[in-house]
């Protein structure tokens, strides 16, 4: 039994004041539409509406379903109307998972510019450095970095490409001298990221098609965070692989000095991850859009430059010795 339509044929019968009124008001039969009113009565048991040969009415039960039934009835058609909406008008809450590395310099600003566009989404934005479990963690959209998407059966959509490149402090240089080839790293302190990205203790730089795999065995300082790498190597702990995205601040600033500028590490796609293609909602169809709007040009902009030399060390800063 369908008991919603029941319940919609019977409020049909009670305002229309009869079975043949109603059935011709809802394009059914009048014999379908008793008997919905009467599968009602026996799922019930219970009778609700006196009938005569000429008009019907309500009993007391009667009256006190169709009240129940005209508050259930109007909230599925809320329920239904919001549930429709939702394709066509970005609304709501809509939550974000990124990995942190990359948002302070492109999703929180992307967050900004696309609230200007449609201000009816907040949208709820989480910071880690997983993959999380969209269904389990209630994600709508996760923004990741990888070098290669396992299978997983999401919808992933490339936004752009990134790489790590090697950096220092010009206090630290100063002091123990600039690597003028990867295998000089192994004479110098390499702090590592904790990453699901890269394998942890190796380096992979790459220079056109020359690959090199550093072995730096025990680090002094680990990681998660590339945030934290940068004020450590700021700091002068040691040498840093760090990501393009992280980097550009302090290499900007003189804070950072990138060292081995023909190298840099092997490339990760950035990609945004959601559940399905199928009636997808307008606040998230509008966000992955943004995104692809957005991302590609700002990834390939800071690419270009550091591909390009960016920034350009002096050769008094080359030509460092240690002490």
């Amino acid at each position: 039994m369908d008991i919603l339509h029941n319940m919609r044929v019977f409020t049909g019968v009670v305002n229309a004041g009869g079975f043949t009124a109603a059935a011709s008001g809802m394009g059914i039969t009048t014999v379908h539409a008793s008997r919905a009113v009467a599968e009602l009565e026996t799922h019930l048991n219970a009778r609700l509406l006196n009938r005569t040969t000429r008009r019907v009415s309500l009993t007391e039960t009667g009256a006190r379903f169709l009240s129940r039934c005209e508050q259930i009835l109007e909230a599925v058609d809320q329920a239904e109307a919001e549930a429709r909406d939702a394709l066509f008008r970005p609304s709501g809450k809509l939550r974000v998972h990124a990995m942190g590395s990359f948002s302070q310099r492109y999703v929180v600003p992307a967050v900004g510019r696309y609230q200007q566009l449609y201000p009816d989404v907040r949208i709820e934005l989480t910071l880690t450095q997983r993959i999380p479990d969209l269904i389990e963690e209630g994600y709508d959209v996760s923004l990741v970095a990888s070098t290669g998407l396992e299978d997983s059966g999401l919808i992933s959509r490339r936004l752009g490409t990134a790489f790590s490149v090697v950096c220092a402090s010009p206090e630290y240089l100063m002091k123990h001298g600039v690597p003028q080839c990867p295998e000089e790293l192994l004479d110098h302190t390499c702090l590592q990221i904790e990453s699901p990205v890269f394998r942890s203790g190796v380096w992979t730089l790459r220079r056109m098609d020359d690959i090199e795999n550093v072995e730096l065995g025990l680090s002094t300082f680990k990681v998660n965070v590339a945030d934290a790498m940068v004020v450590a190597v700021e700091s002068g702990f040691g040498i840093g692989l760090i990501p393009m995205y992280t980097a550009m601040d302090g290499l900007s600033s003189g804070e950072l000095t990138r060292i081995l500028p023909d190298y840099m590490s092997q490339e990760m796609g950035i990609y945004a991850m959601y559940l399905s293609r199928e009636y997808l909602d307008a606040k998230i169809r509008t966000w992955v859009d943004f995104l692809l709007e957005e991302m590609p040009k700002r990834l390939a902009e800071d690419s270009a430059k550091l591909r390009s030399g960016w920034p350009v060390q002096s050769g008094v800063a080359l030509s460092i010795v240690p002490e």
